[in-house]
């Protein structure tokens, strides 16, 4: 079996991932950094290997961590080895601190953020419409951004303060770029950016995610220091990122099929289905790492071997013709069925998903609603991927925002 090396520049994400299908649904790769995992690149092996018992979190299991081979220093050690929290755990430990999560996330719950979501949308494009005319306009930056992290900041009670000291943090720990020798203190930098807001929750308590963490780990549920710390980092890091890059691929998406986004805005296809096509056909997450094989297991005519790590392709298994038929590489806001897995599948999806796309279906329509006439400032071709193998996410997405409300201004 051919072994795939991950560009960790991100030059040709979609050429990458269609190497990897050609693999077959499973291939070896080489992350970067020299470290040797197996992907899965189809849809329905993901489907089988996210509910398989013998594919755990446990990176104790891995036996290149067993024998001294993945470097404290690696780049990608944070997603690897983030500490204690439902990412790294199985089992009973999973549904406990899962559920503590979920309960505070359900659709009903989640609904009830509906209106904050759009007073920040809307001072977000008032902010927008302040701009000087005529110039380009850097969305990601000024749109996409702010309104994920306010809302899922709001939610864990987390001082707008802290945002900057966050994004620079954030981006160091999701980089292949970062010098291994910056990797120990920015984890560490990040574990003690969480406990000072853990602890200041824990004196003054909220109406937020954060506190009620805290309340359950004293009314019983046993969460440790550790496990409120990183579950909170968890939320944050997710609860952020993958909502940015939904909102960037939806706009790029649509300003490169105009015919469909004139469909979009002449209300003949919902947001729903461009959101949802987004999520399949350039999907936010591009490789999720990482889960370790118990056992020999059979993976369509290949062997994940016992020990080896495994990371889930979600760009490459959005596009699989097995699960799509043959117009999987391209983009139809009108597909149906969509039974796409880019939250993730069983008791691993995402349980922030519903409060994604809740974000992307209330910032999209009013953002073109708004700018009506909003097109790229850039060619398509020129909008250059950062250096991260596990976020589809875009340096900056330049726009020229047109007149506001499509009349004179």
């Amino acid at each position: 079996m051919t072994r795939i090396a991950l560009d960790p520049f991100v030059t040709d994400l979609d050429g990458e991932s269609a190497a990897l299908r050609a693999a077959g649904p499973l291939a070896e790769v080489e992350l970067p950094g020299g470290v040797h995992v197996y992907a899965v690149t189809r849809h329905a092996e993901a489907r089988a290997l996210l509910t398989d018992s013998r594919v755990v979190k446990d990176i104790n299991v891995w036996g290149a961590w067993q024998r001294g081979e993945i470097p404290m220093d690696w780049p990608l050690i944070g997603l690897a080895n983030p500490g204690r929290s439902m990412l790294t755990v199985d089992g009973a430990d999973h549904r406990r601190l899962r559920t503590l999560v979920a309960q505070a996330l359900t659709v009903k719950r989640v609904e009830r953020l509906r209106a904050g979501i759009e007073a920040l949308t809307n001072a977000s494009l008032e902010k927008l419409a302040a701009l000087p005319a005529g110039q380009p306009v850097d969305l990601k930056a000024e749109f996409a951004y702010p309104l994920p992290m306010n809302v899922i900041s709001e939610l864990m009670g987390v001082d707008a303060a802290d945002h900057p000291r966050l994004k620079e943090l954030f981006e160091k720990f999701f980089s292949t770029q970062t010098p291994p020798e910056e990797v120990p203190q920015m984890m560490a930098d990040l574990g003690a950016l969480f406990t000072k807001i853990v602890d200041a929750k824990r004196a003054n308590p909220g109406d937020d995610l954060t506190s009620a963490l805290i309340a359950a780990s004293e009314d019983g549920d046993h969460l440790t220091d550790e496990e409120i710390v990183n579950t909170l980092q968890l939320i944050i890091a997710a609860g952020h990122e993958t909502t940015i890059s939904l909102i960037v691929n939806v706009v790029e998406a649509l300003q490169t099929h105009p015919e469909q986004r004139k469909q979009v805005l002449n209300g003949e296809i919902g947001w729903d289905g461009v959101i949802e096509e987004t999520l399949r056909w350039n999907t936010p997450t591009s490789h999720v790492l990482i889960r370790f094989a118990t056992e020999d297991i059979e993976v369509g005519d290949r062997i994940l071997p016992k020990g080896e790590g495994l990371i889930i392709s979600f760009g490459a298994l959005g596009r699989d013709e097995e699960q799509y038929g043959p117009t999987a590489a391209e983009f139809d806001a009108t597909r149906t069925p969509n039974r796409h897995i880019a939250f993730g599948h069983g008791p691993h999806v995402c349980p922030g998903a519903a409060l994604s796309r809740l974000e992307a279906g209330i910032a999209l329509p009013a953002l073109y609603e708004r700018f009506p006439e909003l097109e790229l400032a850039v060619p398509a071709s020129e909008l250059r991927n950062k250096p991260i193998v596990t976020q589809n996410d875009l340096y900056e997405l330049p726009v020229e925002l047109g007149c506001p409300f499509g009349h004179d201004a």
